[in-house]
């Protein structure tokens, strides 16, 4: 079983934020993947389901970006997996609006979701980075990742975020080669 996770804020006033692309890329893959219904758990929100072989929880946290590492860590506990079984979706600001990337450990690049995560479980995790693009000066961050997409780019999110449920499966088979190769590839169409 793997645990996917993506990080956002619970409400609806932070729905269309950038800093929630985590949420509507679970979003995406539970609809494209004919996941169950959502149920209330681990501080979270959670829907199961299977992507090819392998059986996915979807997870939500409803504890707000900071405290993200409470729920996974009480999902990871529950079913007693390592973090092998953990993937994480998240906004990525070095990374070019919709580009993603999928990366195993490393840094925390001043995510606050990240940061909670790796309090709780450690940094040895699989991140699916989300490209949102900088703002261009420190002083811009926070208004910018927590703004909404603007109109100009839903099409292209529309597409990121196509593209991240249909090639899901390799995802789930630990391919993230062909996965990364084919989301670039559907984005290019």
């Amino acid at each position: 079983m793997q645990i996917w996770t993506g990080l956002g804020n619970p409400g609806p006033k932070y729905a269309l934020h950038r800093h929630n692309v985590g949420f509507m890329a679970l979003d995406v893959i539970a609809e494209m993947h004919g996941f169950g219904p959502v149920q209330s758990k681990f501080q979270g929100w959670v829907q199961e389901g299977r992507i090819g072989s392998q059986k996915v929880l979807l997870l939500k946290p409803a504890t707000f970006m900071n405290e993200s590492g409470r729920s996974v860590s009480e999902a990871m506990r529950f079913y007693k997996l390592d973090l092998d079984a953990l993937t994480v979706f998240h906004d990525e600001l070095d990374l070019a609006p919709f580009k993603v990337k999928v990366k195993q450990g490393g840094g925390l690049a001043g995510h606050n979701g990240l940061r909670s995560i790796d309090k709780h479980l450690g940094p040895d995790f699989r991140r699916v980075r989300l490209g949102i693009g900088h703002p261009g000066h420190k002083d811009r961050v926070y208004p910018y990742v927590l703004g909404n997409y603007a109109k100009a780019e839903q099409d292209a999110l529309a597409d990121m975020l196509g593209a991240i449920g249909a090639e899901a499966e390799w995802l789930a088979e630990d391919n993230d080669a062909r996965f990364m190769s084919d989301v670039a590839l559907r984005q290019n169409d």
